[in-house]
């Protein structure tokens, strides 16, 4: 077994290898031509699933290919080419788009499944390194994606020509989501479990608090009642109401602090005359992160929700938002 090389040599190494697939990328992106653009109609214009496939890495490229694209607004989905000759080729159909990888151009499974694919009138992309090669003949678009040579020091493992594939596979997801005009509402739709589907998805009806859950005193209560609501409901403030529901202002325990401050005894002291009238306040509908935002540009820790009408339907604590995994 050799010799395990010191350090420094094992960072020229990586960058070699980051170097030679950096060129290659940059070289594939200088190629594309009119048969990209053909690849993107096809896509665009699939009634049903972009069917990618390939074996071993350039599989394995495949399924991230698929992913990408599903993820971004194509349907698509990866089918091993080796099991498609063995019975899931009967999940194609000819309204979908075929993909087939293949560096060589020559994967036995891949050229076993071609020819039923084309007797169904599946369009078929193929993505080599061989213009030549037998897959690419039958395709109705071949992208070329040849490199000069494999990173590997002995030219033999797929790295160079496995990058290139990929980031082939993101030009054509890219270029598609563009093209439909896919924005970041419909990417969350699909993210649902992410951060980001979190920020774009959750409104402030999904995280206020509601019912009795919200703090709340006539325009006519006193301060001490405010105060009991305020430790009871344990939001650090209480809304104050109308008798027909809509809000009249808020009261904290910062107006609170500042109100022993300036008489002392308050057990005798209406609220009308010392709450805040220009809360702070958001739609139920808005989104959960508009709600973090104005709170952050505020210096607030919580604000009123409240419906068209002005009237009081929740509230919202920067505890809330830290709970959804919103901030």
């Amino acid at each position: 077994m050799a010799a395990v090389q010191p350090l420094p040599s094992a960072l020229d190494r990586a960058r070699e290898v980051l170097t030679v697939e950096s060129r290659a990328v940059a070289q594939l992106a200088e190629r594309l031509d009119a048969r990209f653009l053909r690849a993107v109609e096809l896509l665009l214009g699939c009634r049903g699933r972009v069917v990618v496939s390939g074996v071993g890495k350039s599989g394995h490229i495949g399924r991230k290919i698929a992913a990408t694209l599903a993820s971004t607004g194509t349907p698509a989905l990866f089918v091993h080419a080796g099991e498609a000759a063995h019975g899931d080729l009967g999940m194609v159909t000819q309204d979908d788009v075929f993909i087939g990888l293949s560096y060589s151009g020559t994967t036995a499974e891949l050229l076993t499944i071609v020819p039923v694919i084309k007797r169904e009138g599946t369009p078929l992309v193929a993505i080599t390194g061989n213009a030549a090669s037998e897959l690419a003949r039958h395709a109705d678009v071949h992208l070329d994606v040849r490199v000069d040579k494999e990173a590997c020091p002995l030219n033999l493992a797929p790295t160079t020509s496995t990058t290139a594939m990929l980031a082939l596979g993101d030009a054509l997801a890219i270029a598609c989501l563009d093209a439909r005009g896919f924005g970041k509402d419909d990417y969350a739709r699909s993210h649902p479990g992410g951060a980001l589907g979190r920020r774009l998805l959750l409104r402030v009806a999904d995280v206020m608090r509601s019912g009795e859950r919200v703090p709340r005193v006539p325009v006519a209560a006193s301060v001490m009642e405010a105060v009991h609501e305020i430790s009871v409901k344990q939001m650090s403030m209480t809304a104050v109401v109308e008798a027909d529901g809509r809000l009249a202002g808020i009261f904290t325990d910062g107006d609170l602090r500042r109100l022993l401050e300036q008489v002392g005894d308050v057990r005798q002291v209406a609220l009308a005359g010392v709450f805040n009238r220009s809360p702070l306040v958001i739609g139920p509908q808005a989104l959960a992160v508009e709600a973090a935002q104005l709170l952050d540009s505020r210096h607030r820790n919580q604000l009123l929700v409240v419906d068209a009408g002005q009237r009081l339907v929740g509230a919202l604590h920067v505890q809330d938002l830290m709970a959804a995994k919103v901030i």
